[in-house]
Formats: C-alpha cells, structure tokens, sequence
C-alpha cells in the first residue's frame, strides 16, 4: 500500500502538468487554424502578449518554490505543478489581454 502512495505521489503531478499543457497547446493549435490568435497593432505591445505564457511558468515555478518551503512536499514536483499552473495562468492572461482592445492594441 505504501509503494502504491508512493507511485501516485510521482505520477499525480505529472499527470495534472500533462493534461493542462495538452489543453494549452491544442487550444493555440485551434486559434492558429482559425487565424484568431491575438494580434497587436505595435511591436511592443505583440511582445508583451507573446511573453505572458512564458512569464507565467516563470512566475508559476518561482511561487512553488517558495511555497516548497513552508510545505513538506518534494522541490521537484513543486516546480513542475508550479509551472504546469503558471502555464494555465499565462494562457488565460494571453487570452484576457488579446481580447482587449484599445489604444495599445
């Protein structure tokens, strides 16, 4: 019983990073067929929605490592659940901020 904890200790985190970056990257696939991904009229402004992605994991993983701290749980499965959320969070952040329209897009 206790090799079977173990298991699922190592592939539960696993498994939750797997499905979201699935949904992430079959829903930019989507939007690149359709022609919707976000679009911004100035270069500064594409960079910025270009970088939200990324800057969540950063953000993501960064978090879990402080929150590994006060938390008994392994460093390495922190950062990965860290970062697997932060990508969750930077998808939904690009999708806020292609929608929104304005002086800057």
């Amino acid at each position: 019983m206790d090799s079977v904890l173990g298991i699922a200790d190592i592939l539960l985190p696993v498994a939750i990073v797997g499905v979201i970056a699935v949904f992430v990257v079959v829903r930019m696939i989507q939007k690149t067929n359709k022609g919707t991904l976000g679009k911004k009229k100035t270069k500064e402004a594409q960079n910025v929605l270009d970088s939200l992605i990324p800057l969540g994991m950063i953000f993501g993983a960064a978090a879990a490592v402080f929150l590994g701290i006060f938390f008994p749980a392994s460093l390495l499965s922190n950062i990965g659940l860290g970062a697997g959320i932060g990508l969750l969070c930077g998808y939904f952040a690009y999708e806020i901020h292609s929608r929104k329209g304005g002086s800057h897009s």
